[in-house]
């Protein structure tokens, strides 16, 4: 996870973004996240946890947005759905 926050340029301490793991899919299982599709499944092998972005203040889950579809079990199709410019619109609502 370091090494992704650092090519993404937000490593510097006093960031606002958090970079976390989940080895053990524990959390992505309690949101209902898991990616559990045999077409990606079939390429990816080990778990892995469908594309979303969450916003969370103070504790609190405000937004939660998944890119996956009923057609796009990986979400690749549609990945705005959970990048930065839909993050800006949830954090101005």
């Amino acid at each position: 996870m370091k090494a992704w926050a650092t090519k993404q340029g937000v490593d510097k301490e006093g960031s606002i973004i958090s970079f976390f793991a989940d080895t053990r899919s524990v959390l992505t299982k309690a949101l209902g996240l898991a990616l559990v599709h045999e077409g990606p499944m079939s390429v990816l092998g080990n778990p892995r946890c469908q594309r979303f972005s969450m916003l969370i203040d103070d504790g609190a889950i405000k937004t939660i947005n998944v890119a996956a579809a009923e057609d796009d079990p990986a979400g690749d199709a549609r990945p705005e759905v959970a990048c930065v410019e839909k993050m800006l619109e949830d954090l101005a609502a």
